[in-house]
């Protein structure tokens, strides 16, 4: 979940892998740190906090060179500190070294080094790579980088520069993003490639145990016996101001906003009549595997998961496949029973989580297909998969997902519509209406954008309170989860997603005129139900917000009591969030749009740091 970037060239290192920084300081902001190879030396800047104290940090004591590596953490091993910053030194001094991941044996390699005399200043895994690269060293960097890195088990990406070798910038990794960008006259790296790409959009992305020997005047591959590696250049497919706000305030809300075009983008090349048949490049199923499916397995992490809830719905309700959805984490835990014309649809934003990543390769090693929705083009959950199909969001860089949760579920409709087509599972008018309905949705996203002054007063009614509850039935109560997570994350109200029809085993415990209950009460087959739970909330004095379609005339006054006091919640209207007409299989889509501005507005109204909330990062690439 660290950043990291590399520079080496003829311009000045400490900036622009400052600048990288800005672009990384998502994936980690716990501390930061640059290293340079100045005058035969290393020299270091590490600060504890956010990259604006790092700037601080170069004003008073500016650091001078043209090679460099830098980091932004996220602490996994030893507290946020200058200590356990990157990058970490070598005993010597001699060699720094940045890393994103978990050295799994670090403690075993530890006491080792400690017992061989090398003095350790930090609590992390780290460390001990600095070491090992020490101690394998006999003039040649990369030589002792990939002996170092076959005493390591677990996940990393590394940069590691040597003040003995200054021409020179080393870069590994295993299970760990990393990508080698191209310049001329200078080269890069990073975790991320929106960290390079106002710099360069070409790159060599690097796979597991493969290292990269960068020069200003080339790079090489290899794997870790030094074979050469052939790789086609990776030209990224998006500007260079697609990591910039963009007049917004934050990334999150900007990225609310791209949701419409994110949308269109999705559907192009794919589906543009309702007459005709879907069309998903990267899918990699023949009719004949699709017809024998006798399974789906949904898998995915945090906000992928609830699309995957979405998506195991659909499958169900459109291609009558079996179908279940499981946290990624948990999966192999219980060990699947997995049966033959098995399907595993993995779901990541990055392509990189590393429960999921598990997941997938637990599954395949079970015998099952693998098919996976993901944003980032090219990354290992892409390559590992046996066929991709990618949801055209574009940069996605505020911590909290909004528009890849939308564009999730929008390509997994398709998928299962696509699905049942094929098996002739639903009805052909209701395959017609869904198309339609998809369709349109860039436009209702528009459409609900344009209402955000309506959500945003809403907000300021509920900002303060300190708990909340989110309800829902059917195909939306994965829209519930998915909105309680988005308020608890950006803006640390408490937040608890519930089905309605759990309402009274123990939720309605919780109802008090301190505890606002989001309702999601759009057209549909659990409309009426959703409006007892909502008379069963306003009874014990507890505010609603009603997430229903316009033109809806029964709920805005659902609980009202004209005998009760006016100073009770009962005797109050519902505050209504009002979203247009689809269908209720499409309504998931069009329901997130609101609920993540209504987060988005209360986290704001609280000054929160809704980019970077406490404790959370983008990628998770640890398990």
């Amino acid at each position: 979940m660290c950043g990291i970037v590399g520079y080496i060239g003829t311009r000045q290192a400490p900036q622009i892998c400052l600048a990288g920084l800005r672009r990384l300081e998502y994936r980690g902001y716990d501390s930061a740190g640059i290293a340079v190879v100045h005058d035969g030396e290393l020299d270091v800047r590490k600060v504890v906090g956010k990259l604006d104290t790092m700037d601080e940090e170069l004003e008073k004591n500016p650091l001078v060179g043209t090679i460099g590596i830098g980091h932004t953490r996220w602490a996994t091993h030893g507290k946020p500190s200058v200590e356990n910053s990157h990058p970490h030194l070598s005993d010597n001094g001699r060699i720094a070294v940045v890393h994103n991941g978990i050295i799994e044996n670090y403690q075993e390699l530890r006491e080792q080094l400690t017992g061989e005399g090398y003095e350790f200043k930090s609590q992390t895994d780290t460390e001990v790579m600095a070491h090992l690269v020490q101690k394998y060293y006999e003039g040649n960097l990369r030589a002792a980088v990939c002996r170092a890195v076959a005493d390591l088990e677990g996940a990393f990406a590394f940069g590691i520069i040597c003040a003995d070798s200054p021409g020179e910038l080393v870069a590994v990794r295993r299970f760990s993003p990393l990508v080698v960008g191209i310049g001329e006259g200078e080269n890069y790296i990073a975790s991320d490639m929106g960290a390079i790409r106002q710099e360069t959009d070409r790159v060599y992305v690097i796979d597991d145990d493969e290292v990269a020997l960068i020069t200003t005047d080339g790079i090489e591959l290899t794997d870790l016996d030094l074979n050469p590696i052939e790789r086609e250049v990776f030209v990224i497919p998006w500007p260079a101001d697609a990591a910039q706000k963009g007049g917004h305030k934050h990334f999150m809300h900007k990225e609310i906003h791209e949701q419409p075009d994110a949308m269109r983008n999705c559907l192009a090349g794919r589906l543009s009549d309702p007459g005709k048949p879907i069309k998903l490049e990267g899918l990699n199923m023949t009719e004949q595997e699709i017809k024998n499916l006798r399974r789906v397995v949904f898998t995915a992490c945090g906000t992928a998961y609830h699309a995957g809830l979405v998506g195991r719905f659909l499958m169900e309700s459109l291609a009558r496949i079996p179908s279940e959805a499981d946290l990624a984490a948990e999966l192999r835990s219980r060990d699947p029973v997995v049966l033959d014309n098995t399907l595993c649809i993995v779901i990541s934003q990055s392509g990189e989580t590393a429960d999921t990543l598990v997941a997938l390769r637990d599954m395949k090693a079970k015998g099952a297909k693998v098919i996976s929705v993901l944003n980032v083009v090219d990354s290992s959950i892409a390559r590992e998969s046996d066929g991709v199909v990618y949801i055209q969001a574009g940069p996605e860089i505020g911590v909290a997902s909004t528009k890849a949760y939308t564009l999730q579920i929008f390509t997994m409709a398709m998928i299962a519509i696509h699905f049942a087509e094929v098996r002739g599972a639903a009805d052909p008018e209701l395959i017609r209406t869904l198309k339609q309905d998809l369709l349109n949705t860039p436009k209702l996203a528009e459409e609900l954008l344009a209402r955000e002054d309506d959500v945003k007063a809403i907000a300021a009614k509920h900002y303060e309170k300190p708990n909340s509850l989110y309800l829902a039935r059917g195909v939306n109560l994965p829209s519930a989860m998915e909105g309680a997570l988005k308020l608890k994350e950006i803006s640390y109200i408490h937040a608890e997603g519930y089905s309605a029809g759990e309402m009274k085993h123990g939720p309605i415990a919780l109802v008090e005129p301190n505890l606002f209950t989001v309702a999601i009460v759009v057209e549909g087959e659990v409309y009426e139900k959703m409006i007892a739970n909502i008379m069963e909330i306003k009874a014990r004095s507890g505010p609603v917000i009603a997430v229903a379609t316009d033109g809806d005339e029964q709920i805005p006054a659902t609980g009202l009591d004209e005998d009760a006091d006016p100073d009770d919640v009962a005797a109050q209207p519902n505050d209504m969030i009002w979203v247009p007409p689809t269908h209720e299989l499409i309504s998931p889509i069009t329901v997130a749009i609101p609920l993540q501005l209504l987060a988005y507005h209360i986290a704001d109204m609280r000054g929160e740091h809704i980019d970077q909330p406490r404790n959370l990062a983008k990628t998770v690439t640890v398990e």
